[in-house]
């Protein structure tokens, strides 16, 4: 594909993981009392942001309730208004909220995706699943890559999806070392030209038990952003 529009169309339309369909379609079917006059998006979710982002944001997949109920990544759920605010916070989107998909949110040379497209059951797409998924995401990196300078990967999953003996990133064209780099948070991998960074999931359980603090994340993704390059933090803007 030439194109992030591309790209994006051909994501919706997937339909490889006979689970992961039965469950997204059946919770857009069925929905949430607080969200029964939504009309679910029930698909997979593409990535969000500018075709020429500087850094990647790379999570784990839809929400049942959320981007499968909104049509965007981390947008309509907790994890995401956690991402979202610290995103605002560190002048990286124009917003603190993430509501719907035309909320008029956008990002400041930031996409985010993840490596899986579909709502889980439980949350918790299996390793098969992601490896049927991935030439979404090495087709994405393929086409981010002249502009892209870092990447921020949002647990353990994650890090395994691109960092794995089916490596994403290798597929994409960088050389990844080996061993496979150990995930933590705040662990900086440099590749050529991009430099990779772990953080713990913006889950629930991380945020409400403090593993993940609004600091860790504001953090880890100012790091990022001066890795890559994006100028127009609210340090630099005075604000």
């Amino acid at each position: 594909m030439d194109s992030l529009a591309a790209l994006d169309q051909r994501v919706t339309e997937c339909r490889a993981c006979p689970r992961l369909v039965d469950w997204r379609e059946e919770v857009a079917r069925t929905k949430r009392a607080a969200f029964a006059d939504w009309t679910y998006w029930g698909r997979p979710v593409p990535g969000f942001g500018p075709p020429d982002a500087r850094l990647l944001i790379i999570g784990l997949a839809p929400a049942a309730h959320g981007a499968n109920r909104t049509g965007r990544v981390f947008t309509g759920d907790r994890s995401g208004d956690v991402l979202y605010r610290a995103l605002y916070d560190v002048g990286l989107a124009s917003q603190p909220t993430a509501i719907s998909a035309d909320d008029g949110l956008t990002l400041n040379g930031v996409r985010i995706t993840s490596p899986v497209r579909c709502a889980p059951p439980e949350n918790k797409p299996t390793p098969a699943e992601r490896d049927t998924c991935r030439p979404w995401l090495v087709e994405e990196l393929r086409l981010l890559r002249p502009t892209l300078r870092a990447a921020l990967v949002l647990g353990a999953f994650g890090w395994q999806a691109v960092f794995s003996e089916a490596s994403a990133f290798a597929a994409a064209g960088w050389t990844v070392p080996r061993p496979r780099p150990a995930f933590g948070h705040g662990v900086r991998v440099p590749l050529a030209g991009l430099d990779v960074f772990g953080c713990f999931h913006v889950s629930q359980r991380n945020t409400f038990t403090g593993k993940l603090t609004p600091e860790m994340l504001r953090g880890v993704l100012r790091e990022a952003a001066r890795a890559a390059g994006i100028e127009g933090t609210r340090e630099a803007d005075g604000t």
